[in-house]
């Protein structure tokens, strides 16, 4: 049980920062308490590349729990493993938070997996679902919210013209979605995921992905009926409790199960 003291915040008290990481910036939130396992969230944004410092019920939830948080600004890129030139051209964003990030998170706080999490966002949330089917002995938990998982739509519809540069054609950036990296033995053992069904361009993908993950008996939350503003930061904030309060609780539970 966390302390009295996280629980009952009735106003966010933690601070919001700014650091360079790799020649790269990543905002960072420090909760005024933060949890004594040092428990910390890894955020990959939008394609607006806001950042959750913006929208209060976030930051509220993270103070409430003792998160720290780190968003690192990529761009456009996807989240791949694919180089963005406009990112990086050393180095993919996937690979910057495997190699780059995730040092810097345990260099600073001392935190490695399973105290990890994953928490995204639209592009951010098909990224995030990507890297923990991928690696999920790194990332065991991870939230998703209004994830772009058919991304490669984008390609078809020529909207993303750096989708196009990383990949050679729609199908080429399908076999790299989330849902072709799934493995049946070998996947996070926390993860949620969410939709609104209004939202139209993404939701039936968040239904494929349901319906995949309970035919290979994956275990997963996932609420796709709340309706709640489409695909936005108005439906994003309404889910952040439930969002956040997945994510420490079942870091917790990683927690109980390495003891």
């Amino acid at each position: 049980m966390l302390p009295t003291s996280m629980t009952n915040m009735s106003e966010p008290s933690g601070e919001w920062n700014q650091v360079e990481v790799a020649g790269h910036t990543c905002r960072v939130f420090e909760p005024a308490i933060p949890s004594p396992h040092g428990y910390v969230v890894v955020y990959l944004h939008c394609s607006h590349g806001a950042s959750l410092r913006r929208y209060p019920s976030f930051t509220r939830n993270f103070e409430q729990h003792g998160l720290r948080i780190i968003e690192p600004v990529s761009g456009l890129s996807w989240w791949t493993d694919r180089i963005w030139p406009e990112f990086d051209e050393r180095f993919s964003a996937e690979a910057y938070v495997l190699k780059h990030v995730l040092p810097y998170i345990a260099e600073r706080w001392n935190a490695k997996p399973p105290q990890l999490a994953l928490l995204g966002i639209s592009m951010g949330g098909q990224g995030v679902l990507r890297m923990a089917y991928k690696y999920p002995y790194i990332f065991p938990t991870v939230a998703a919210i209004s994830p772009a998982i058919d991304f490669q739509k984008r390609i078809n519809e020529g909207i993303d013209e750096g989708l196009a540069l990383m990949y050679r054609d729609s199908e080429d950036a399908r076999q790299d979605s989330a849902l072709l990296h799934i493995h049946p033995l070998n996947w996070p053992r926390h993860q949620f995921f969410c939709c609104d069904p209004t939202d139209f361009r993404w939701h039936d993908s968040a239904e494929r992905l349901r319906m995949k993950l309970w035919s290979l008996g994956v275990l997963f939350q996932c609420d796709l009926q709340t309706v709640a503003g489409g695909h936005s930061f108005e439906y994003a904030s309404h889910m952040a409790t439930r969002a956040v309060g997945f994510m420490a609780e079942s870091l917790e539970q990683e927690r109980r199960r390495v003891i």
